[in-house]
């Protein structure tokens, strides 16, 4: 965890309030958000599917990934009250306008990947 008044920090929130481009690749960058963004543009999906979908991420860092998505409006999680518990998550409004973004990421490292 980062200080909160780092040059560090303060830079990067500068940043991100100045440069919409920087605030994007900010909220979804990194290994596996786009992942994880890309597969729930298919629907609501139950924390088990998602963790199956993508069989290299440790459970640790999925969970951290889903609450920084969580924290950043894109991803909603849904817990229902049973035995066992059931938790879901779905692409918020916000999350599911990164819709083409992430379509043409994937298409464009499709097509220049060697």
């Amino acid at each position: 965890m980062r200080k909160e008044n780092s040059t560090n920090t303060l830079n990067k929130q500068q940043m991100d309030k100045d440069c919409g481009m920087s605030y994007t690749l900010n909220t979804i960058g990194g290994r596996w958000k786009p992942a994880i963004l890309f597969r729930l543009l298919r629907g609501k999906m139950r924390y088990s599917e998602l963790r199956d979908s993508i069989p290299s991420v440790t459970e640790r860092m999925l969970v951290l990934q889903l609450r920084e998505l969580e924290k950043d409006g894109l991803v909603k999680r849904i817990v229902y009250a049973e035995v066992p518990p059931r938790v879901e998550y779905q692409l918020t409004e916000k999350g599911n306008s990164l819709k083409p973004i992430l379509k043409s990421l994937s298409e464009w490292g499709a097509k220049n990947r060697d």
